[in-house]
């Protein structure tokens, strides 16, 4: 695969990731069963959508070019966070997280020098 290739696929996994975040946090933000979800958790309703607010906010960073770094590290850890709180409460359907950090991880580090490239 060319150069021009990964960083089209960089780019289309980067704005495709993105956007169907945005999406998901909007959702989770106002959606009446996040809240529900929440609150059988035993947490307080105004928690789903100020996750869902901050993640907004993760997102919108990720999505600029020049700070998609300092996006994705926060994106990270509020999926170990989200993840983190699954799994305490028993719910170890965590599997979406777990990709959307894998692409978080693909999307960020596709910028960072490559020793390997030097030589192929």
């Amino acid at each position: 695969m060319s150069m021009i290739q990964r960083q089209r696929s960089v780019a289309i996994l980067h704005w495709s990731l993105g956007l169907v975040l945005l999406w998901e946090s909007i959702d989770f933000a106002v959606s009446p069963n996040a809240v529900q979800h929440l609150r059988s958790m035993g947490l307080p309703e105004w928690i789903a959508p100020a996750l869902g607010g901050i993640e907004m906010a993760a997102v919108a960073v990720f999505l600029i070019p020049r700070f998609r770094r300092i996006g994705g590290i926060s994106l990270l850890a509020i999926f170990a966070i989200a993840a983190t709180l699954h799994i305490l409460h028993g719910q170890f359907e965590i599997g979406s997280l777990v990709v959307y950090s894998a692409a978080v991880l693909v999307s960020t580090s596709a910028g960072a020098p490559n020793t390997d490239e030097a030589t192929s």
